[in-house]
């Protein structure tokens, strides 16, 4: 999954799609895990870092990442 290359990010987890005009605003992980995506890793890799990082339930956190993913596809975050 790649961050659509228009898509404006803040670490403070800011998201601007400039071609619907639309703005949202994601959680510290939310942020975490676009700023992953940006870096063209792969789900798997994503999962990973989040997993080890703040020791979450890996399969509790693939269900909510797949939700997480979907909706950015909804807006048009994703390609």
């Amino acid at each position: 999954m790649r961050v659509r290359k228009n898509i404006a990010t803040s670490d403070e987890g800011f998201i601007f799609n400039p071609t619907t005009g639309d703005s949202f605003s994601a959680n510290t992980i939310g942020a975490e895990i676009i700023n992953l995506l940006k870096k063209d890793l792969a789900l798997k890799e994503v999962a990973d870092i989040i997993c080890d990082k703040y020791d979450v339930d890996r399969s509790l956190f693939e269900r909510d990442l797949e939700d997480f993913t979907l909706q950015l596809k909804d807006y048009s975050i994703l390609e």
